[in-house]
Protein backbone atom coordinates (compact mmCIF):
# COMPACT_ATOMS: atom_id res chain seq x y z
CA UNK A 1 0.00 0.00 0.00
CA UNK A 2 1.38 3.24 -0.35
CA UNK A 3 0.05 6.83 -0.43
CA UNK A 4 -0.13 9.57 -3.11
CA UNK A 5 -0.43 13.29 -1.62
CA UNK A 6 -2.38 15.18 -3.92
CA UNK A 7 -2.53 18.67 -4.12
CA UNK A 8 -4.23 21.27 -6.50
CA UNK A 9 -2.51 22.60 -9.46
CA UNK A 10 -1.96 26.08 -9.17
CA UNK A 11 -1.55 26.58 -13.18
CA UNK A 12 -5.02 24.94 -13.67
CA UNK A 13 -7.00 27.87 -11.50
CA UNK A 14 -8.05 25.64 -8.94
CA UNK A 15 -9.66 22.71 -11.50
CA UNK A 16 -8.31 20.21 -9.42
CA UNK A 17 -9.29 20.47 -6.05
CA UNK A 18 -6.73 19.06 -2.82
CA UNK A 19 -8.21 15.58 -1.44
CA UNK A 20 -5.51 14.80 0.91
CA UNK A 21 -4.30 11.59 1.50
CA UNK A 22 -5.24 8.92 -1.00
CA UNK A 23 -4.89 4.88 -0.39
CA UNK A 24 -3.84 3.15 -3.48
CA UNK A 25 -3.64 -1.04 -3.46
CA UNK A 26 -0.09 -1.57 -5.82
CA UNK A 27 0.76 -4.19 -7.50
CA UNK A 28 3.27 -6.47 -5.53
CA UNK A 29 7.34 -5.22 -5.70
CA UNK A 30 7.48 -8.14 -8.38
CA UNK A 31 5.27 -7.28 -10.71
CA UNK A 32 6.44 -3.63 -10.76
CA UNK A 33 10.47 -4.39 -10.82
CA UNK A 34 9.11 -6.86 -13.75
CA UNK A 35 7.27 -3.89 -15.45
CA UNK A 36 9.90 -1.51 -14.88
CA UNK A 37 12.20 -3.29 -16.30
CA UNK A 38 10.71 -3.06 -19.94
CA UNK A 39 11.47 0.63 -19.79
CA UNK A 40 14.63 1.66 -21.01
CA UNK A 41 15.93 4.16 -19.24
CA UNK A 42 19.45 6.46 -19.25
CA UNK A 43 22.33 5.55 -16.97
CA UNK A 44 23.75 8.22 -14.86
CA UNK A 45 26.80 8.71 -12.12
CA UNK A 46 25.16 11.37 -9.99
CA UNK A 47 27.72 12.88 -7.47
CA UNK A 48 28.24 14.71 -4.71
CA UNK A 49 31.05 16.85 -2.92
CA UNK A 50 30.99 19.24 0.10
CA UNK A 51 31.12 20.10 3.88
CA UNK A 52 29.80 15.78 4.68
CA UNK A 53 32.36 14.72 1.99
CA UNK A 54 32.36 13.07 -1.86
CA UNK A 55 29.60 10.24 -3.02
CA UNK A 56 28.56 9.04 -5.53
CA UNK A 57 25.39 6.44 -7.22
CA UNK A 58 24.04 5.33 -10.32
CA UNK A 59 20.59 6.05 -11.26
CA UNK A 60 18.07 4.90 -13.98
CA UNK A 61 15.73 7.25 -12.13
CA UNK A 62 16.51 10.51 -13.25
CA UNK A 63 13.94 12.89 -14.59
CA UNK A 64 13.12 16.60 -15.98
CA UNK A 65 10.59 18.57 -14.04
CA UNK A 66 10.39 21.88 -15.74
CA UNK A 67 12.54 24.09 -18.36
CA UNK A 68 11.96 27.00 -16.77
CA UNK A 69 13.26 27.38 -14.06
CA UNK A 70 15.64 23.92 -15.40
CA UNK A 71 14.43 21.45 -12.72
CA UNK A 72 14.73 17.41 -12.64
CA UNK A 73 14.24 14.78 -9.69
CA UNK A 74 16.40 12.35 -8.82
CA UNK A 75 15.11 8.94 -6.84
CA UNK A 76 18.08 7.83 -3.87
CA UNK A 77 16.57 4.74 -1.54
CA UNK A 78 16.93 5.94 1.78
CA UNK A 79 18.86 2.99 3.05
CA UNK A 80 21.78 4.10 0.74
CA UNK A 81 24.92 5.34 2.81
CA UNK A 82 25.11 7.99 0.54
CA UNK A 83 21.83 9.60 1.44
CA UNK A 84 22.93 11.55 4.05
CA UNK A 85 25.68 13.07 2.11
CA UNK A 86 23.50 14.04 -0.21
CA UNK A 87 21.12 15.88 1.98
CA UNK A 88 23.93 17.23 4.11
CA UNK A 89 25.78 18.79 0.85
CA UNK A 90 22.81 20.32 -1.14
CA UNK A 91 24.38 19.85 -4.33
CA UNK A 92 24.87 17.03 -6.60
CA UNK A 93 25.81 16.27 -10.69
CA UNK A 94 24.12 14.45 -12.63
CA UNK A 95 26.28 12.47 -15.22
CA UNK A 96 24.76 11.00 -18.04
CA UNK A 97 27.14 8.09 -19.22
CA UNK A 98 27.94 7.31 -22.88
CA UNK A 99 27.67 3.69 -24.79
CA UNK A 100 31.15 2.75 -23.24
CA UNK A 101 30.79 3.51 -19.52
CA UNK A 102 29.21 -0.07 -18.37
CA UNK A 103 32.20 -0.31 -16.30
CA UNK A 104 31.23 2.80 -14.65
CA UNK A 105 27.81 2.14 -14.32
CA UNK A 106 28.16 -1.10 -12.31
CA UNK A 107 31.25 0.73 -10.37
CA UNK A 108 28.87 3.63 -9.13
CA UNK A 109 26.21 0.85 -8.42
CA UNK A 110 28.35 -0.80 -5.99
CA UNK A 111 29.14 -3.96 -8.29
CA UNK A 112 32.07 -4.33 -8.04
CA UNK A 113 33.24 -4.09 -4.20
CA UNK A 114 35.07 -0.75 -4.18
CA UNK A 115 34.83 1.38 -1.37
CA UNK A 116 32.38 4.63 -2.35
CA UNK A 117 35.53 6.95 -1.76
CA UNK A 118 37.88 5.15 -3.87
CA UNK A 119 35.54 4.79 -7.43
CA UNK A 120 36.32 8.49 -7.78
CA UNK A 121 39.80 7.14 -8.45
CA UNK A 122 38.63 5.79 -11.88
CA UNK A 123 37.95 8.29 -14.66
CA UNK A 124 38.42 11.71 -15.26
CA UNK A 125 37.24 14.15 -12.78
CA UNK A 126 36.84 18.14 -13.14
CA UNK A 127 33.53 20.81 -11.11
CA UNK A 128 31.19 23.17 -12.33
CA UNK A 129 29.34 25.78 -10.10
CA UNK A 130 28.67 23.68 -7.42
CA UNK A 131 31.96 21.64 -6.83
CA UNK A 132 30.05 18.21 -7.42
CA UNK A 133 32.64 15.86 -9.50
CA UNK A 134 32.20 16.19 -13.58
CA UNK A 135 32.78 13.18 -15.11
CA UNK A 136 34.69 14.43 -18.66
CA UNK A 137 33.38 11.26 -20.42
CA UNK A 138 30.03 11.68 -19.96
CA UNK A 139 27.59 12.37 -22.80
CA UNK A 140 26.37 15.35 -20.67
CA UNK A 141 26.76 16.67 -17.01
CA UNK A 142 23.78 18.48 -15.41
CA UNK A 143 25.27 20.15 -11.81
CA UNK A 144 22.15 21.15 -9.79
CA UNK A 145 21.06 22.18 -6.23
CA UNK A 146 19.23 19.94 -4.16
CA UNK A 147 16.05 22.76 -3.28
CA UNK A 148 13.96 19.76 -2.14
CA UNK A 149 13.53 16.37 -0.77
CA UNK A 150 10.33 14.95 -0.65
CA UNK A 151 10.25 11.14 1.26
CA UNK A 152 7.75 8.42 -0.82
CA UNK A 153 7.56 5.01 0.67
CA UNK A 154 11.61 3.26 0.63
CA UNK A 155 13.21 6.37 -1.75
CA UNK A 156 13.98 10.40 -1.66
CA UNK A 157 12.90 12.19 -4.28
CA UNK A 158 15.33 15.06 -5.09
CA UNK A 159 14.27 18.17 -6.76
CA UNK A 160 16.98 19.67 -7.80
CA UNK A 161 18.02 23.33 -9.80
CA UNK A 162 20.37 23.19 -12.70
CA UNK A 163 23.16 25.59 -12.44
CA UNK A 164 25.61 24.94 -14.95
CA UNK A 165 25.79 22.09 -17.72
CA UNK A 166 28.63 20.41 -19.46
CA UNK A 167 28.47 18.60 -22.66
CA UNK A 168 30.80 15.79 -23.52
CA UNK A 169 32.01 14.36 -27.10
CA UNK A 170 28.41 13.45 -27.47
CA UNK A 171 27.51 9.69 -29.32
CA UNK A 172 25.76 7.12 -28.19
CA UNK A 173 24.64 6.12 -24.51
CA UNK A 174 23.76 3.93 -22.29
CA UNK A 175 20.16 2.61 -21.11
CA UNK A 176 19.21 0.19 -19.58
CA UNK A 177 16.66 -2.15 -20.40
CA UNK A 178 15.37 -5.34 -19.77
CA UNK A 179 17.91 -5.72 -16.95
CA UNK A 180 20.92 -5.49 -19.12
CA UNK A 181 23.58 -2.74 -21.19
CA UNK A 182 21.98 -0.84 -24.38
CA UNK A 183 23.50 1.88 -26.52
CA UNK A 184 21.20 4.45 -27.96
Amino acid sequence: MTWIDQRPDDAMDGAFAAVGAVSVDTVTPTQFREAMSQLGAAVHVVTTDGPAGKAGFTATAVCPVSDAPATLLICLNRRSQATPVFRANGVLCVNTLSAHDEAMADLFAGRTGVASKQRFDTGVWATLRTGSPVLACAVVSLDCRIVEVKTVATHNIFIVGVEAVSHGAGGPALVYHERAYKRV
